[in-house]
């Protein structure tokens, strides 16, 4: 792209690549830097990213607390949707690319900046899901994106690059790490050189967030989620905000070796990844929200939801979240929530979350109905009739010989 770049927005860590990213720019480009710092929950201390990039000449430095408004605005409307990519996987690191690129083209507005910078690779998703959340909310910004432009396209080049501009180097990023990780409130993911070879077992040390299954306590823990309209409000009866509620199932999931997934997945680009997750919190609610919607969906409407899910998850795993589709589906779903409300029981052991109880005011479920014992309010002589109506086009064709 043209170097014409007066001040350009940063997505920055504080970690190594995004501070060689940073000086890289002011090099290349010789424009002014603000960086921005979101805190997602990922778990790390972030003054050392402020002062970091003070030492490094940024000219505006962002650090911002958005685990409530990432909960909030991002985490709890996907789940409304029971959201799975490819099945499995609960699209933490997709979930977390608009939020941060929404609040991007807000402060390059705030500072007038005319370009805004990712840190990620040419290979990958993420450079996708932030540059449509880029070009969705600012359709003339320009994106600068490093990774797609220089030659530094080996660890030794990074650090040589590191050391002749005198940018500090964590003693354990001189040798080659054994996987890269993304984190946040939701989950972390691990991906890359030790795990790129999809038949070798992960190092148990690697895992961070959950103990393993078998090492879990051998008492069941228990568990009550009551949620409104689709969202889950509190936890054994405490009412919680949704970053404090998903940190505390957090904990309770990893202390129950939950939440681990390993993944051979297709990534927009073409490509299969192998990549290895941690979501404890995410795995309750998951579990919780569909047994309360069990109790209170229609059947109808609770199919329809089904179908529509891989799709809204294919939309948010390819970064387009701010995308007409992806707001209209949401519309749907959330006009489905209206009468999820009640509170589900679970019990968690040694890697499972187990449905043992779930209750609403909203509840279309009807003992009288359902009931085996002797009941006033179902004949069963109707079943015949319904039988036989289903059954009309599979006799007419039967009759023409198409099941010979």
């Amino acid at each position: 792209m043209s170097r014409d770049v007066k001040k350009v927005v940063l997505a920055y860590s504080g970690g190594l690549d995004t501070s060689i990213i940073l000086r890289w720019l002011q090099e290349n480009y010789g424009c002014e830097v603000v960086t921005f710092t979101a805190d997602l929950g990922q778990g790390e201390e972030l003054e050392p990213a402020r002062a970091k990039a003070e030492m490094m000449g940024a000219s505006e430095i962002f650090v911002e607390d958005l685990r409530e408004e990432f909960v909030r605005d991002y985490v709890f409307p996907m789940f409304r949707a029971n959201a799975l990519y490819e099945g499995v996987y609960l699209l933490g690191t997709s979930i977390a690319r608009p939020l941060i690129a929404k609040r991007q083209i807000e402060i390059a507005r705030q500072v007038g900046a005319d370009a805004v910078a990712h840190g990620a690779t040419g290979k990958g998703n993420d450079q996708v899901r932030f540059e449509l959340g880029y070009y969705a909310l600012e359709p003339g910004i320009k994106v600068v994106a490093p990774w797609r432009e220089w030659d530094l396209n080996s660890r030794t080049k990074l650090i040589d690059y590191a050391e002749k501009h005198q940018i500090p180097i964590a003693k354990g990023k001189r040798g080659e790490a054994p996987y890269s990780t993304d984190a946040n409130l939701l989950h972390i993911s691990y991906e890359g050189r030790a795990l790129e070879d999809p038949w070798v077992e992960p190092d148990e040390e690697m895992f961070t967030r959950s103990v393993s299954p078998a090492a879990a306590p051998d008492e069941p823990t228990y568990v009550e989620i009551s949620f409104e309209r689709g969202d889950a409000v509190a936890i054994d009866g405490e009412a919680l905000t949704p970053a404090a509620l998903l940190t505390r199932l957090n904990d309770l999931g990893g202390a129950n070796g939950i939440g681990r997934l390993d993944l051979v997945e297709n990534r927009f680009v073409g490509m299969k990844s192998r990549g290895v997750y941690e979501t404890p919190g995410g795995t309750i609610l998951l579990v919780a929200h569909r047994a309360m919607e069990s109790l209170t969906l229609d059947r109808g409407a609770s199919h329809l939801k089904d179908e529509l899910m891989p799709r809204y998850a294919e939309l948010i795993y390819n970064g387009f979240w701010f995308s007409p589709e992806r707001e209209m589906l949401q519309a749907l779903i959330d006009r489905s929530q209206e009468n999820v409300t009640g509170t589900v029981r679970l019990k968690l052991f040694k890697g499972n979350v187990i449905v043992v109880g779930r209750k609403s005011p909203k509840s279309l479920y009807d003992e009288a109905f359902a009931t085996f014992e002797a009941d006033q309010v179902y004949d069963q002589r109707d079943a015949q009739g319904f039988i036989k109506l289903n059954a009309l086009r599979l006799r007419l064709g039967a009759r023409r010989g198409d099941r010979r």
